[in-house]
C-alpha cells in the first residue's frame, strides 16, 4: 500500500476514535453513493454529520483543510444527501472536518466543526 493510503488510513482510524471519545456515535466510515464519499458519518445529539478527514505528514504546502476542493464539497453534500434519503431520515446536517498532521509518530488532530455548507 502506498505510504499516502497508509496515512490516510491512519488517519481516518484517528478521527473515529477522536469523535468517539468526545461522545460522537460513528454511524458509516466511506460511505459511497456512486462517486461520491463521505470518509465518517456520525451522529451528535440530534444533528447527522458528515466528516471530510484530511491527513498530511507536514504543512509545507498547507494545512490538510486546504486542500479540500469546491468539486469534493459538492460530492460529499451529494453522498449525504443519498444517505438521508435512503435511511429516511429527518435530521440536520453539519459538515465538519477533522485536519490531521502526522510529524514522526505524533498525530496532531483538529476538529474543525460547521467546515463548510451545502450549496
Amino acid at each position: 500500500m502506498a505510504q499516502h493510503n497508509q496515512l490516510g488510513k491512519e488517519g481516518e482510524t484517528a478521527a473515529c476514535n477522536f469523535l468517539i471519545e468526545k461522545d460522537y456515535k460513528i454511524v458509516e466510515r466511506n460511505y459511497r453513493h456512486r462517486r461520491n464519499e463521505v470518509d465518517i458519518i456520525a451522529m451528535y445529539e440530534n444533528e447527522l454529520i458528515a466528516v471530510e478527514v484530511k491527513s498530511r505528514s507536514s504543512t509545507y504546502f498547507g494545512n490538510p483543510e486546504d486542500f479540500i476542493t469546491a468539486t469534493q464539497i459538492q460530492s460529499i453534500v451529494k453522498a449525504i444527501d443519498a444517505y438521508i434519503q435512503k435511511k429516511d431520515l429527518d435530521v440536520e446536517v453539519r459538515f465538519d472536518v477533522i485536519s490531521i498532521i502526522k510529524i514522526n509518530n505524533d498525530l496532531n488532530i483538529e476538529h474543525i466543526e460547521n467546515a463548510f455548507y451545502s450549496f
